[in-house]
């Protein structure tokens, strides 16, 4: 029997395939597609996961040898610029990295550890006992497994087959459209701008919005610049076109905007979605069923908080999963899943609906911009968003621990990215002395004598307790960690 199936290797799948991995357990990932697919989703990664990602050692692997994450300069809110170089702990990071780059990289680094992935097979249903879970899968022999981990989008073949309800909220009146395109680079500023004659300056990597619509122009360095537009109230029918494209920019900016078919090579990006869905899961587990990323929750993409979101679910979840198959679990362990990340799940969906908002045209809403604006100009302001933008102001319970960095992320501290690499649990002790006792075969020790207090950290760089004695110490190891 297998101990885990994962059911889609997209970005989130093969995060907590490689996760489980790390922590001894090999999973099996089944994928419908026979190939990876080349459509081009998400354009990067926003918020605390970039950080997470460096400290499995993977943000090298998108980038170059040596580089790190560093905070952005700045930032967008809602088609506002969100300015936030004079903030005094600037928690927001970002990665532009093809969405597709990152799959490759994830089941590049899966394959390395040991992990298998089955293309074309395709989950049709499933049936679970107290024991184990049997997957049914279209044209070959069911897979029983102890886990189920359905990691295959919002329209979740796992999620409908398991009976959990999807509430929400359901938007009809908008109509987005994406696309590849070229330009004379003569109507390219110095800043990388759009500039359209007759309206002015498009700028690069950030929404801007008009009494009419919204638009997007990223000019990328290494692909075809895309252009996105997003209206309300405009019909549309066929297929998505570049005459289109070009049609929706022209009546948000109120002129015509000159574009070209791309030149560089495909595929190319062109399509059109309506409308949107902001939902989230009733519940993240069903017996020895999980549910993941996409699969759990869907909401708007503005903003780009949908991997940052997935890819932590999959860091949360993978240890403790690997935790209970290798009886180190608490018990109650596996639960916490869902009540530290659907919190999280309904923040997201509460500031991308938000956003969604502060972008539609309207005399109404043009005036809560004006009133928003005010509001920007307080750096407490853009430090609270950005907090909320990166998922920096996640906090979880840890129960009796006490500390201003319990429940929170783990601040960068020297060795730590290496140390983390592990995924295993982590005591950063200055002083060298305190003991760990009988959960020291599960826990690594770091001295860190730059440290005023120790920190246990979870594998998912959580602080579980904080102290200058061992005092709490042992409560904290038995809340997260079985002694050996």
């Amino acid at each position: 029997m297998i101990d885990v199936v994962i059911a889609g290797a997209g970005p989130n799948g093969l995060m907590l395939a490689c996760e489980l991995a790390l922590a001894g357990i090999r999973p099996v990932v089944l994928e419908r597609l026979t190939e990876p697919s080349a459509e081009q989703r998400a354009n990067g990664v926003v918020g605390q996961v970039v950080r997470m990602l460096d400290r499995r050692g993977l943000y090298e692997r998108l980038t170059s040898p040596g580089a790190t994450p560093e905070p952005v300069p700045s930032f967008v809110f809602g088609a506002f610029p969100l300015e936030l170089s004079d903030l005094p702990d600037n928690s927001l990071y970002t990665l532009s990295v093809p969405q597709r780059r990152i799959e490759q990289m994830l089941a590049e680094r899966a394959a390395e550890l040991g992990v298998e992935i089955r293309r074309d097979h395709e989950v049709i249903g499933l049936t679970q006992d107290e024991k184990s879970v049997t997957v049914e899968l279209r044209g070959r022999e069911p897979i029983e497994a102890a886990f189920l981990v359905g990691a295959d989008g919002g329209r979740s073949v796992i999620r409908k087959t398991t009976g959990i309800g999807f509430p929400g909220v359901t938007a009809d009146d908008s109509v987005s459209r994406m696309g590849q395109v070229s330009v004379d680079p003569g109507t390219v500023g110095a800043d990388g701008g759009l500039v359209v004659p007759g309206f002015g300056a498009v700028p690069p990597f950030r929404h801007l919005r008009t009494e009419r619509g919204l638009i997007a122009w990223a000019p990328f360095p290494d692909r075809d610049p895309l252009l996105s537009t997003v209206e309300w109230d405009q019909p549309a029918e066929g297929e998505a076109s570049l005459d289109e494209l070009r049609a929706s920019a022209s009546r948000v900016l109120g002129t015509d905007v000159p574009l070209a078919p791309p030149t560089g090579p495909g595929p190319h990006v062109m399509r059109r979605l309506f409308g949107g869905n902001t939902r989230i899961a009733e519940r993240y587990r069903a017996g020895r069923v999980f549910l993941l990323g996409d699969a759990a929750h869907v909401h708007s993409a503005i903003g780009g908080p949908g991997l940052n979101m997935g890819l932590q679910d999959a860091v949360n979840l993978g240890w403790k999963l690997a935790a209970e198959l290798r009886g180190h679990a608490p018990e109650g362990l596996l639960d916490s899943y869902e009540a530290e990340r659907a919190p999280v799940a309904r923040r997201v969906a509460m500031h991308t609906q938000a956003q969604s908002l502060l972008i539609r045209p309207g005399g109404e809403v043009t005036s809560l911009r004006e009133l928003f604006g005010e509001l920007l100009a307080q750096p407490t302001t853009r430090q609270h968003l950005a907090d909320l933008l990166s998922g920096a102001d996640i906090t979880y319970d840890m129960g009796p621990a006490t500390g201003p960095l319990v429940g929170r992320w783990a601040p960068d501290l020297p060795g730590l990215r290496e140390a983390t690499r592990t995924a295993r649990p982590l005591l950063l002790d200055p002083t060298g002395t305190l003991d760990t006792g009988p959960w020291a075969p599960h826990v690594d020790t770091l001295a860190i004598p730059e440290l005023h207090t120790a920190l246990l950290l979870r594998p998912d760089c959580y602080v579980a307790w904080q102290g200058t004695t061992d005092d709490g110490l042992c409560d904290a190891l038995s809340r997260w960690f079985r002694a050996a």
